[in-house]
């Protein structure tokens, strides 16, 4: 590989892949918007927060290009002499789509058919993320007991478990439509194209507020001093997935180009309620942070935990970051990077 694109490469998980490639020596655009939708909601200092990554990666020689994937000629055209597509450019929040559904379904509908469009124009291998999300929240019915005692026997979930069940909001449909359309252009154009189901990604450079990013806000306003919400009863189970690892599977999926969906998640050995992410925290702090709690929202999911043996099996990939290691990281930036916050 000589060169990649990566859309939405100023974004938190974004700015990991171009710099995961960058330091390999391959030649990176990070292909950005610049929206700040989501910092305008945090009450983070939105200007110096935006322009983070952006002034990271230049700074690491990636090619910094504003621009949308709604748009694609533009798109089309830089994706031209790319060896790879990595799709993260999206509207990542439930709470937005319920807001703004227009801006939901042409960012993760139209902008994932650009991408997928360019890939088969190129004849270019193309990775997208999707979201464990699409699976519903039907799950929280089915595994109410598997919530409260998933420690004795943990339930992870393949990628052939139904999707589109329960309560649904317009970021379900958008994600939804955009991991089908991978499967699409898989059986209809023999694109080498994969959508990775994604949960719990954190990490460094990630500027998580209420609305995306729970294991960032947490730690952010743990170390800002600032009270954080829960929706719901903090017993909710996730299993989380440092970014590193994520860029791993990217990687794995390129050298090895096995077509399909794949549930990318740290799987039962990173699985953790919300409460024991606020001990964890605790621990590193060396402080509690102060807890509101707050009733669920509309479409939240409570209990995900990936079953990954698929990636396991076609890529050869697993995840090795463990949450202690993964969240002190986090920490450590945040300290140094008060300022972004209003610090």
């Amino acid at each position: 590989m000589k060169k990649v694109l990566v859309t939405g490469g100023c974004g938190f998980l974004g700015s990991h892949v171009c710099e995961f490639y960058r330091r390999k020596g391959i030649d990176v655009i990070a292909y950005d918007n610049m929206t700040k939708t989501e910092l305008m909601r945090t009450g983070f200092a939105v200007e110096s927060a935006r322009n983070y990554n952006s002034d990271f990666l230049k700074g690491i020689g990636v090619s910094v290009v504003k621009a949308d994937v709604r748009n694609y000629e533009e798109l089309l055209d830089h994706a031209s002499g790319c060896d790879y597509i990595v799709h993260t450019a999206a509207q990542p929040a439930m709470t937005i789509s319920w807001e703004d559904p227009r801006l939901d379904i042409t960012t993760n509908v139209m902008g994932t058919f650009n991408v997928l469009e360019a890939a088969r124009q190129h004849n270019i291998p193309v990775a997208c993320c999707a979201t464990i999300h699409i699976y519903g929240n039907k799950i929280n019915e089915r595994l109410t007991e598997a919530a409260t005692r998933y420690e004795k026997k943990p339930v992870a979930i393949p990628e052939t478990h139904p999707t589109l069940e329960g309560t649904l909001t317009p970021l379900h449909a958008s994600k939804a439509a955009g991991d089908t359309y991978v499967r699409v252009y898989i059986d209809t154009y023999k694109v080498a194209a994969a959508s990775f189901r994604l949960t719990g990604i954190y990490g460094p450079r990630q500027l998580g507020g209420e609305d995306h990013g729970w294991v960032a806000n947490f730690a952010i306003r743990s170390v800002m001093g600032w009270p954080l919400t829960i929706f719901g009863t903090g017993k909710q189970v996730r299993d989380i997935i440092y970014a590193s690892d994520i860029c791993e599977a990217f990687d794995a999926f390129y050298r090895r180009k096995v077509p399909g969906v794949y549930n990318i998640g740290g799987g039962p050995g990173t699985m953790l309620s919300l409460l024991e992410c606020i001990d964890i925290i605790e621990q590193i702090n060396g402080k509690r942070p102060e807890v509101r709690f707050e009733p669920d929202r509309h479409g939240d999911l409570r209990y995900f935990v990936c079953n990954i043996t698929k990636a396991r099996r076609a890529l050869g990939w697993k995840p090795t970051v463990k949450p202690r290691q993964g969240i002190e990281e986090l920490i450590v930036w945040i300290q140094d990077n008060k300022h972004l916050f209003g610090g």
